[in-house]
């Protein structure tokens, strides 16, 4: 919780502060070409909530902050409704919290979270001159580096994970070109390979159940 408020506050500096900024263009809110630098807090889960080892208080998830940059275009239908493609890579600092000795960890062995690619869209709602809501949906895919290890030996592994997005926010025109948002998100991985990191072929996909919650703050540029 800790966590969440001091993002939370970080989102509020940043609407605070890009008051210093000047335009780059002769763009309006809400409409054209926009970058982003992101940053949050990110949780991940087990779909289940059962231990997948009795003999051990188990952890099921994983979290810790998220950065990442974004970009996206948004098109004005009439003068209220905002429609638009957007994509973003991100990175987190999530892991299990295991010591070396212990292999076992959110059910597939010590987990850290390594990049996340998102393809999606969103449409938004102008509420005001400088404050639109937003609703978004679309792909994700997210790679998590394991540890795990049988008989004595330890064995390095990427699960590369397939899934979708939906979330909702809320983005403050700072000025004609700078902007800043808040939003939360949800990410369900249904589906997954191993990447091995040695001369052996990816496995075939398989079934998962993974719950990724995020509240990521933002700060951008239109072009």
């Amino acid at each position: 919780m800790k966590k969440i408020l001091f993002t939370l506050a970080a989102g509020t500096a940043i609407a605070a502060t890009p008051a210093m900024a000047q335009d780059v263009g002769p763009v309006g809110p809400f409409d054209g070409f926009h970058v982003e630098a992101l940053g949050g807090y990110d949780i991940t889960q087990a779909g289940s909530s059962v231990d997948d080892d009795s003999s051990i208080d188990n952890d099921q998830s994983i979290d810790g902050f998220t950065y990442g940059v974004g970009a996206g275009y948004d098109f004005k239908v009439g003068d209220r409704f905002v429609v638009g493609p957007e994509a973003e890579v991100t990175w987190s600092t999530a892991k299990t919290e295991f010591n070396d000795g212990d292999w076992e960890g959110f059910g597939i062995g010590n987990v850290k979270t390594n990049r996340d690619l998102y393809v999606g869209a969103r449409a938004g709602y102008i509420v005001g001159p400088k404050t639109m809501l937003y609703v978004k949906g679309g792909y994700t895919n997210a790679k998590f580096d394991v540890n795990n290890g049988t008989d004595g030996t330890r064995y390095g592994r990427d699960i590369d994970a397939d899934g979708w997005r939906v979330g909702a926010g809320i983005e403050q025109a700072v000025t004609n070109n700078v902007f800043a948002k808040l939003e939360y998100r949800y990410s369900n991985y249904e589906k997954g390979e191993v990447d091995y990191t040695a001369d052996i072929p990816d496995s075939q996909r398989f079934d998962l159940d993974l719950d990724r919650h995020q509240i990521m703050a933002g700060v951008g540029v239109r072009f």
